[in-house]
């Protein structure tokens, strides 16, 4: 233990020798929190302060509890089997093992996993004949799980709450749901954490026994927790005020997710006599970085305070480049080029990451890294094209330009529901099959002879009827805007729309970034075709890769190399989070650049585009205004040295027949013959095409 108390700092040793009271530790990114959590909990048990069952430890993720139960074992020189250390839904469920009836619930009680809930969700919204367009299951679960958060069961929902959702009938339909869960002798996740909230409340000697029980508790990331965690922490400590929280409420960037800033706070306030350590030796990035980030995190009003610096004064570090670029693609190309420039110095791509505000961003990105054969993984997520939403958009086009693809036409012919399940599906493929035609044709044929009938034989002939209309608008209104108007009129827009949730909005986000890609090429053909080969070159097996990913996802993580690209308003801040948030949600959305800064070791840089092309048009953008709250003397504007050729884009007159050129996708090519924003190109590996200049450069280059 003496050893282990020696490589602390001073700050952190008095976060783990201070055991008597409340004690709030502000762990800024990159100052060893974990390492100050797993040494308090070792020296609590060796100094006799408690034994290891008498102490409570709660995690975010099951990989945190897995990390800390490995380095305490490893202090106490051996595993220790009574440790109780775990996510907070792990803990629940552990306790309600052993309190299940004073709660209704057997002992042995299943945990609902996502899908079986909204199975229930289904089912009993229409037994109470609730609209699932106007309030789709996703939808209710959703707000179902946001009032177990803030800790409320049915009767505690405010009655203006509950008539808000789904005309009125919220409040029976969570009360029917809590009560159906019971009989089954089930919880969902949400339960888990209410129903310890609901035990504590009501029975004084059960929460007695459990503060005596557990002496000491100790949570990392307290600025994450939602209000029903915080109360549960509460009951549990009341009674001795024997807490240690670690957190950050710079990194607070969860509340979508139900967590609450306030918590960590009001910290103060909610446990009097408690002590604040500040850990502000960041043992990760230089002091430029580090700079930079504390200048602009500093722009916050919800915060208690703390400043970053290195461990080592010597590690200034390069300072935060901040670059220029006129729009996505070239923002893509540099960043790739960059990237290409780096490897070629000497730096892992497992060290370079680039981090954006919205999954629809990894595209263009995507896209450059497939072309250049740069290996990459998207962290957190799918590849663009490889999401569900992306698919079903693409099968829609295909059957556009190809009405015979029958893979196409069974992917979609459900999707929105239209009544046409498996039953209908094996009718079309028997037509098909007896009659020789494809599955589209077939379903024109059954509904022509009114074979087809019911809600499945109108849903099916609605979908033909704008298959058809959109074939037709397509030679006068173009792929892109085709393709917009019939994923409206099918209503597959609504499907998401309607959902209402975070994760519909980033579905719609990146069918919107999909449609915008296919206004770059000059017909439906030239886009499936590119697609094709992109999921076809899409094929490393070397192990060093980029990691693209969200800011949100990135938390915890940290690289040599940061790419921030996106820094543009509206974009970043995100302008739907200002709509609905306002203040509050600008200084989330600061905390979110801060946590991104504060990822990269060695160097960090920032992009933005003069224009970006949204909803399928090309706007002025204005940059982020948090390029201007980093502090001057911290940051560099422009491309780092020398600017390279091809970076820019190259217009047609600049190609000579004969000549040999590198498309971004299909690879190497000789020039057959230029035109006016296109060429001709006769590519070594799929022969001759014709191209968008843009996405064209010479191969001297």
């Amino acid at each position: 233990m003496a050893e282990a108390l020696g490589r602390l700092n001073p700050e952190q040793r008095m976060a783990v020798e201070t055991i008597d009271g409340p004690l709030l530790v502000l762990a800024g990114a990159g100052t060893g929190k974990t390492r100050v959590l797993t040494t308090r909990f070792a020296y609590l048990i060796a100094s006799g302060a408690a034994r290891a069952e008498e102490i409570l430890a709660f995690t975010f993720t099951n990989k945190a509890a897995r990390e800390m139960r490995e380095r305490v074992a490893a202090l106490l020189g051996g595993p220790v089997e009574t440790l109780w250390i775990g996510t907070f839904h792990a803990i629940a469920a552990r306790l309600l093992r052993r309190h299940a009836e004073a709660v209704g619930l057997r002992p042995d009680f299943t945990i609902l996993d996502t899908d079986d809930q909204l199975r229930l969700i289904r089912t009993l919204a229409a037994e109470q004949g609730i609209d699932p367009k106007s309030a789709p299951p996703r939808f209710l679960l959703a707000q179902i799980q946001r009032w177990k958060d803030r800790a409320l069961a049915p009767e505690a929902v405010p009655a203006a709450e509950a008539a808000s959702v789904a005309d009125g009938k919220g409040f029976d339909l969570y009360a029917t749901y809590q009560e159906r869960l019971r009989g089954l002798n089930a919880a969902d996740f949400g339960d888990l954490i209410l129903y310890m909230v609901e035990l504590l409340r009501h029975d004084p000697d059960r929460l007695a026994r459990l503060q005596r029980r557990f002496r000491h508790v100790l949570v990392d990331e307290y600025q994450d927790t939602n209000v029903a965690q915080y109360l549960w922490i509460r009951l549990l400590v009341e009674g001795h005020g024997r807490i240690c929280c670690v957190g950050d409420e710079d990194q607070s960037i969860y509340s979508w997710r139900g967590a609450e800033i306030d918590n960590i706070l009001r910290f103060e306030r909610d446990f009097p006599g408690s002590r604040i350590v500040r850990l502000e030796r960041n043992y990760r990035s230089g002091e430029a970085i580090l700079a930079a980030a504390s200048g602009l995190i500093a722009h916050n009003e919800a915060r208690l305070g703390k400043t970053l610096r290195p461990a080592d004064p010597a590690r200034a570090g390069e300072k935060v480049r901040v670059v220029a670029l006129e729009d996505s693609d070239e923002e893509a190309r540099f960043v790739a080029t960059m990237i290409e420039t780096w490897r070629a110095e000497g730096e892992r791509l497992a060290e370079i990451a680039i981090l954006v505000r919205a999954g629809f961003q990894t595209r263009a990105f995507e896209e450059q890294f497939l072309a250049r054969n740069l290996p990459y993984r998207v962290v957190g997520g799918l590849r663009f094209y490889e999401r569900a939403e992306i698919r079903d958009a693409l099968a829609y086009a295909r059957l556009l330009f190809h009405e015979e693809d029958d893979l196409a036409f069974e992917r979609i012919l459900n999707v929105p529901k239209r009544g046409a399940g498996e039953s209908t599906l094996q009718a079309l493929r028997a037509a098909a099959v007896e009659r020789n035609l494809s599955l589209l044709e077939a379903a024109r044929a059954l509904c022509a002879e009114r074979k087809l009938r019911g809600k499945a034989g109108e849903g099916i002939g609605r979908l033909l009827d704008d298959l058809d209309r959109a074939r037709r608008l397509l030679a006068e209104r173009g792929a892109a805007k085709t393709l917009e108007i019939l994923l409206e009129d099918v209503g597959y827009f609504d499907l998401w729309r309607r959902e209402g949730t975070l994760e519909a909005e980033g579905r719609l986000e990146n069918l919107r970034e999909l449609i915008r890609v296919i206004g770059e090429f000059g017909s439906l053909g030239e886009f499936l075709e590119h697609v094709a080969l992109v999921t076809e070159l899409d094929e490393t097996v070397e192990e060093e890769k980029v990691s693209l990913m969200t800011l949100h996802a990135a938390k915890g993580l940290e690289f040599d190399i940061v790419v921030l690209p996106g820094w543009e308003e509206g974009m970043f801040p995100n302008a739907r989070a200002l709509e609905e948030g306002g203040e509050r949600a600008l200084e989330e959305e600061r905390r979110l650049a801060y946590v991104g800064l504060t990822r990269a070791r060695r160097r960090a840089v920032i992009t933005h585009a003069r224009y970006r092309r949204m909803f399928n048009q090309v706007q002025a953008a204005m940059p982020s205004r948090f390029l201007d709250e980093l502090p001057a003397e911290w940051v560099e504007t422009g491309a780092p040295g020398p600017k390279r050729r091809g970076l820019g884009r190259v217009t047609a007159p600049a190609f000579a027949a004969g000549s040999r050129v590198m498309h971004e996708i299909f690879g190497e090519g000789t020039v057959l013959a230029a035109h006016e924003g296109r060429v001709d190109v006769a590519f070594d590996r799929i022969g001759p095409r014709r191209v968008l200049s843009d996405y064209v450069r010479p191969l001297s280059d």
